[in-house]
C-alpha cells in the first residue's frame, strides 16, 4: 500500500470513495486479515457506498481478525462473491458502531445475514421467537437479541424494508424478547408461575407496532391467581388471590430485571411499567377488576390516550385478551370526558415546556415539529372521531393517519405531508439510535456524526447541508399541520357531542332536531340526507361537520334558516375542493359560517350571490375591514378593465357585495361570538367599525361609478371638475346596512369651458351614475339621495362652487347649515372637495356660535319633526330614529352643541356623532354621566337598526313584530332565548334616560 502523503491513485480513490481519513484507511487495508481481498475493487466501492466508510472498514477488519483461522477464507470469499450479503454486512458496519462491536465479540453471527439473503424474506414474530428459543439466562438472551437485531438493521440500512416495516419488526422482536424473558423468569421460579396467571400488555410504540431501535418498552402487568393452584381459587378469593398477585409481581419484577440489567453483553432495553394505574406509586401488578375499577373512577385523560396503543403481547393469552376487551370501550369513551380536548392540548404544551432550552432545537421526538407533534395530533383525532368510526381504531400512527384521511377527517394533502414527514423523522431517529444503540432523540452536533447520518439517509452530495435542510423542512410542515389539526375548534366541539350525535341516523337526527328547536324537523332531515348520504368523501366530511353545525344553528333564533342556508352554500360549492376542507381544517370557519347563516337574511343573501366569499370566514384576517384606499384601488382597477360602463359598475357592485358580506359576517360574529372569539363587549367600537366600513365601501363604489360614467360619456376628462360630498350618515361615517347615500354634487368648469356645457356634462354624469348604480342585478342596489342640497328637491341637482357660495351667502337656512355639519368629500376631484369644505366651515361652525333666534329655530324644527314625521301607529318608545331618546334626539342635541361651540372648541369640528359627543364632554359642555347616557342610547339604537336589516334583509326603524325575527334581533343584541321582553324593557329604559338628558341639553330644561 502506498505510504501516506504520496498522491497515489489508491489514496485519491479512497478520498473519492467517501473516506474522511484516507491514511488510516490505507493502513487498515494493509491488515493481514484482508490480504486476500484488499485489491478487489468491488470491496472498495462497497465500502464507499456505506454511511461511514471509515467505520465500516474498521468494523470489517475487526470482524475478519476475529474469525477462526479455518473460517477466514470462507468469510472473505463470501464477502466478495455474495453482493446482498456484502451490502448488508458493510451497511451495518458503516452505520452502527455497537453492532460492529457485537460482531467482533461474536464473529460467527455474520452468518445470520445469510439466512435472510433473499430480499423478499422478512422475519416476523415466529422467526424471532425461534431465534431466541435457546436463550436460558440474561446473557444468552442478550446475545440472541442482538443477533436478531442485526438481521433487522442489515435490511433496514440497505433499504430492503422501509421505516414502517423496520419499526414493526422491532416491535415483533420486543414481543418475542418479553416472552423469552417471562419464560426464563418462570423457569427460575416455577412455584410462582404455578400460582398465577400473568399477562403482559405492551403500551406505547411497542404496543403500536412501531418501536425504535432503542426505546423503553412500556408495559402494564395484569395478574390473577391461577385456578386450581395450591393456593388458588376463583379470582377475588381473598388471601389466595393476594398470594397469586404476589407471585405474579415477583415474576414481573424478574422479567423487568432480565431485560433491563446491564451485563457484559450490554442491555436489551429498560422495561417501563410507569404507565400502570397510579404510576410508579401503584402496585406493579393488578387484577383485571382492579384495573377496571381504577380506570372507571380515577384515571386521567392522558391514561386513556396511552391505552389507545395497548396490546397483549406475552403471558396468559386469555387474560390479555380479556384486558384488551375490557379497556377498549373505555378508550373510545374518553373523548366524552369534560375538558378532554383542552387537557390533551395542555399536556402536549407541557411536554414542550419541559424540554431543556439548550436541547429544544435538536429534540427530534419531543420538540416543536417533532414526532410527538404528529402522534398527538393523530391520537387526538382518533379519540374524538373514533367513538363512532371503528376504522380509526389502530395503535399504529401511520395506519391511523391513513384511516383519518380515508374517512375525511384529515385532508388528503395534509395527511400525505404528515406521512412523509413522519417517515423521514422516524428514519432519522432510527439511524441516530442505531449508531451506538443508545436511547436518544437528539440530533447530533458533531460534523462527522451529521455526515454519517445524512449519508445513511441517502444524501450523498452535501450530506450535512442536505440533511439539515430536509429536517427543517419536514419539521416545519409537522409544526404547521400540528397547530392546524391539534388546535382546531371543530375538534373540541365534536368531542362535546354525545356518542349518538356523532353519526346521524334518521331517527336519532329527527329526535335531536326537535330537541334543538328546529321548527320543521322533516324539512331539516331532508337537508341532512341530501348533504350526508352516500359513500363519497364529500358526504363523509359532511357527516363529521353536521352534528356540530346543528348545535350551532340551534344556538340562534332560526335554526331552520341556518341549515337551509348551509345546504344552499354546500350545493353551490359542493364541487369546489377547498370548501369542506376549509370548514373542517381552518380555525373557526365552520362555527363562523353557522353563526352567519342562522343570524338572519341579509348575510346569507349576500353569500348566496357569491358563495366563494365563504373563504373569508377561514382567514384570521378575513373579517378585518379593508381601508378606504385599498377598496378604492380595487374598484378603480376593476372599472379600468371593463369594456362597458355597465360591466364596470357591475364589477364595482360585485366588490361592494363581497365587502358587505365581510362586514356583516364580522358584525354577526363580533356580536354573537364564537368559542375562540367571545362576543365583543365594546358595542360602540363594533358600531363604529360597521359604520366606517359601510361608508368607505359606499364611497369607493360611488367613485367607481363616477369613473365609469365619465369614461362612457366623455373619455378620460370631464369638461368640468366634479366632486361628490357625503352628508348625513354618509358624511359622518355612520352608514347602516340599509342606509341611502346622502350626497351633494359640486362642479367647477375647466378653463375655457362654457358654464352651460359644464353644467350639462355634470348633469349627464350624475344621471348616468344613478342609472348604473340602480340597474337590476343580483347585487344590492345603491341609492343616491341628493335631497339635502340647497332648496331641496326644488333646487338644481348640481351647482358650481361659486353658485353654492352665492346661495349660502344669501339664502341659507339654519337647517341647511346644520345639515352641513356632516359634510365630507367622498369621491371625485379632491381639490374641489376640499375647497367646498373651506366654503361651508363658517356656516356650520359660526363665529361666536348661534344666536338665540337660530337656537329657537332648530328647537322648533325638531319639535315639528317629532310631531309630524313619526309614522302613524308607531310606538314612539321603540322607534329608533324619531322615537324618544333615539338617534334623532341624540344627534340634534350633539349638533346644536357643535353649532354653538365648535368655533371655540376644535374637537367639535368633526362629522362623527360619537366623536363630537366625546369632544363636548372633554370640553366640559356635557357632564360625564349625561354623555355616557346619550352615547349608550345612540349606540343601542344604531345596533337595533343594523340588527333589523341583518335579520329581515330590509331596512326598518323599529323592532320587528314577528316573533322569530324579534328573537333574532335579541340574539344579535346579546339576549338569551326567551328574553325579548327584557330586551324591549331595556331599550325603553335606556332611551327614556336619554330623552331626559335631551330635554335638559337641547330644549333647555
Amino acid at each position: 500500500m502506498t505510504v501516506p502523503g504520496r498522491r497515489s491513485s489508491t489514496f485519491i480513490r479512497l478520498l473519492r470513495s467517501g473516506f474522511t481519513d484516507p491514511s488510516a484507511a490505507a493502513r487498515l487495508l494493509d491488515a493481514d486479515a484482508l490480504a486476500a481481498v484488499r485489491a478487489d475493487p468491488v470491496l472498495l466501492d462497497a465500502l464507499g457506498a456505506t454511511a461511514d466508510p471509515d467505520l465500516a472498514l474498521l468494523g470489517l477488519v475487526r470482524l475478519a481478525e476475529a474469525q477462526p483461522p479455518d473460517e477466514l477464507s470462507g468469510f472473505l470469499d463470501t464477502l466478495v462473491s455474495a453482493k446482498p450479503l456484502r451490502d448488508r454486512l458493510l451497511g451495518v458496519l458503516g452505520a452502527s458502531e455497537a453492532l460492529g462491536d457485537h460482531l467482533a465479540r461474536h464473529p460467527r453471527d455474520w452468518l445470520t445475514l445469510v439466512t435472510y439473503e433473499a430480499a423478499d424474506l422478512h422475519p416476523g414474530l415466529p422467526e424471532f421467537e425461534r431465534g431466541l428459543a435457546d436463550a436460558h439466562d440474561p446473557v444468552t438472551l442478550r446475545v440472541a437479541y442482538r443477533r436478531c437485531l442485526l438481521s433487522i438493521a442489515a435490511r433496514d440500512v440497505c433499504g430492503t424494508i422501509d421505516v414502517a416495516q423496520t419499526a414493526a419488526e422491532l416491535a415483533d422482536l420486543a414481543t418475542a424478547t418479553l416472552r423469552a424473558a417471562l419464560r426464563i423468569a418462570s423457569a427460575a421460579a416455577p412455584e410462582d408461575a404455578a400460582q398465577c396467571r400473568l399477562a403482559v400488555i405492551a403500551m406505547g410504540k411497542c404496543g403500536g407496532n412501531e418501536l425504535n431501535y432503542v426505546s423503553d418498552v412500556d408495559v402494564i402487568f395484569v395478574g390473577e391467581a391461577a385456578v386450581g393452584s395450591p393456593h388458588g381459587g376463583a379470582a377475588g378469593d381473598g388471601t389466595d388471590e393476594g398470594k397469586g398477585i404476589q407471585a405474579a409481581t415477583r415474576l414481573a419484577s424478574h422479567l423487568m430485571r432480565i431485560c433491563s440489567e446491564t451485563t457484559v453483553e450490554g442491555t436489551i432495553w429498560p422495561v417501563d411499567a410507569n404507565l400502570r394505574p397510579e404510576g410508579r406509586n401503584g402496585p406493579l401488578v393488578r387484577t383485571l377488576a382492579s384495573h377496571l375499577a381504577y380506570y372507571q373512577r380515577w384515571a386521567k385523560t392522558w391514561e386513556f390516550q396511552a391505552l389507545l396503543k395497548a396490546r397483549a403481547v406475552a403471558g396468559d393469552p386469555d387474560l390479555g385478551r380479556q384486558y384488551i376487551d375490557a379497556i377498549t370501550p373505555l378508550v373510545w369513551q374518553a373523548a366524552e370526558r369534560e375538558n378532554f380536548v383542552p387537557d390533551v392540548q395542555k399536556m402536549r404544551r407541557r411536554v414542550v415546556d419541559n424540554i431543556p432550552a439548550a436541547q429544544v432545537d435538536r429534540e427530534l421526538k419531543l420538540g416543536p415539529g417533532g414526532l410527538r407533534d404528529v402522534e398527538f395530533a393523530v391520537q387526538l383525532l382518533q379519540l374524538v372521531h373514533g367513538r363512532s368510526d371503528a376504522t380509526l381504531h389502530s395503535g399504529t400512527t401511520l395506519d391511523a393517519l391513513h384511516a383519518l384521511a380515508a374517512g375525511g377527517y384529515v385532508g388528503r394533502a395534509d395527511a400525505a405531508q404528515l406521512h412523509d414527514a413522519y417517515r423521514f423523522l422516524r428514519a432519522m431517529e432510527h439511524r441516530i439510535q442505531l449508531y451506538r444503540l443508545r436511547r436518544t432523540h437528539l440530533v447530533p452536533e458533531d460534523e462527522s456524526d451529521l455526515r454519517r447520518l445524512g449519508r445513511s439517509m441517502g444524501l450523498r452530495t452535501e450530506p450535512v447541508a442536505e440533511l439539515n435542510k430536509a429536517w427543517r423542512r419536514h419539521a416545519s410542515v409537522v409544526r404547521r399541520l400540528h397547530e392546524k389539526l391539534f388546535y382546531r375548534p371543530l375538534l373540541d366541539a365534536v368531542a362535546q357531542l354525545t356518542p349518538g350525535e356523532t353519526r346521524l341516523s334518521p331517527r336519532a337526527a329527527g329526535q335531536r332536531l326537535e330537541a334543538l328547536g328546529y321548527a320543521d324537523p322533516a324539512a331539516a332531515l331532508r337537508h341532512l340526507e341530501a348533504l350526508a348520504s352516500g359513500v363519497t368523501r364529500k358526504a363523509a366530511i359532511q357527516r363529521t361537520l353536521l352534528p356540530v353545525l346543528l348545535g350551532w344553528f340551534a344556538d340562534s333564533a332560526d335554526p331552520d334558516a341556518g341549515l337551509l342556508g348551509f345546504r344552499k352554500v354546500s350545493d353551490a360549492l359542493g364541487k369546489t375542493p377547498w370548501y369542506l376542507r376549509l370548514l373542517r381544517d381552518e380555525g373557526a370557519a365552520a362555527e363562523n359560517l353557522a353563526r352567519v347563516l342562522s343570524a338572519g337574511r341579509l348575510a346569507p343573501d349576500l353569500l348566496m350571490r357569491a358563495p366563494e366569499a365563504v373563504a373569508l370566514l377561514g382567514d384570521p384576517e378575513g373579517l378585518q375591514p379593508r381601508t378606504h384606499e385599498a377598496l378604492e384601488q380595487e374598484v378603480m382597477a376593476a372599472v379600468g378593465r371593463a369594456d362597458t360602463a355597465e360591466a364596470a359598475v357591475a364589477a364595482a357592485r360585485g366588490v361592494r357585495r363581497r365587502e358587505l358580506f365581510r362586514t356583516t359576517a364580522a358584525d354577526i360574529i363580533g356580536s354573537y361570538g364564537t368559542e375562540d372569539n367571545p362576543a365583543e363587549e365594546d358595542h360602540g367600537a363594533l358600531v363604529d367599525r360597521v359604520g366606517g366600513a359601510v361608508s368607505d365601501l359606499t364611497a369607493a363604489t360611488i367613485a367607481g361609478a363616477l369613473r365609469a360614467a365619465v369614461q362612457s360619456q366623455y373619455g378620460d376628462t370631464l369638461p368640468t371638475r366634479f366632486a361628490v360630498i357625503g352628508v348625513g350618515r354618509f358624511g359622518g361615517h355612520e352608514l347602516g346596512y340599509g342606509s341611502d347615500a346622502d350626497v351633494l354634487f359640486v362642479h367647477e368648469p375647466r378653463e375655457g369651458v362654457d358654464e352651460q356645457e359644464a353644467a350639462k356634462a355634470a348633469q349627464t354624469v350624475i344621471a348616468e351614475m344613478r342609472r348604473l348604480l340602480q340597474l337590476p342585478t343580483a347585487d344590492p342596489p345603491l341609492l343616491i339621495d341628493a335631497d339635502l342640497r340647497p332648496e331641496g328637491r326644488s333646487g338644481p341637482l348640481v351647482r358650481t362652487l361659486s353658485s353654492y357660495a352665492a346661495y349660502y351667502r344669501r339664502w341659507a337656512l339654519t337647517w341647511e347649515s346644520q345639515a352641513l355639519l356632516r359634510a365630507e368629500p367622498v369621491a371625485g376631484d379632491a381639490d374641489l372637495g376640499g375647497r367646498f369644505i373651506e366654503l361651508i366651515d363658517p356656516l356650520r361652525y359660526p363665529m361666536e356660535g348661534l344666536g338665540e333666534d337660530a337656537v329657537r329655530e332648530i328647537r322648533r324644527l325638531k319639535a315639528r319633526m317629532e310631531s309630524e314625521r313619526m309614522p302613524r301607529g308607531a310606538d314612539s318608545t321603540l322607534h329608533t330614529k324619531l322615537g324618544r331618546g333615539g338617534l334623532s334626539d341624540v344627534e340634534w342635541t350633539v349638533q346644536l352643541i357643535q353649532m354653538r361651540h365648535a368655533w371655540a372648541e376644535p374637537g367639535l369640528r368633526t362629522t362623527r356623532t360619537r366623536q363630537a359627543l366625546a369632544a363636548a364632554h372633554a370640553a366640559g359642555l356635557i357632564p360625564t354621566d349625561e354623555a355616557q347616557i346619550l352615547d349608550e342610547a345612540w349606540v343601542l339604537a344604531t345596533r337595533v337598526r343594523n340588527a333589523v336589516m341583518l335579520v329581515r334583509g330590509r331596512a326598518g326603524d323599529t323592532f320587528p313584530s314577528e316573533a322569530r325575527e324579534l328573537a333574532a334581533v335579541g340574539r344579535y343584541l346579546g339576549y338569551a332565548e326567551g328574553t325579548v321582553g327584557e330586551m324591549l324593557d331595556d331599550y325603553r329604559r335606556i332611551t327614556r334616560r336619554a330623552r331626559a338628558v335631551v330635554e335638559e341639553l337641547f330644549y333647555g330644561g
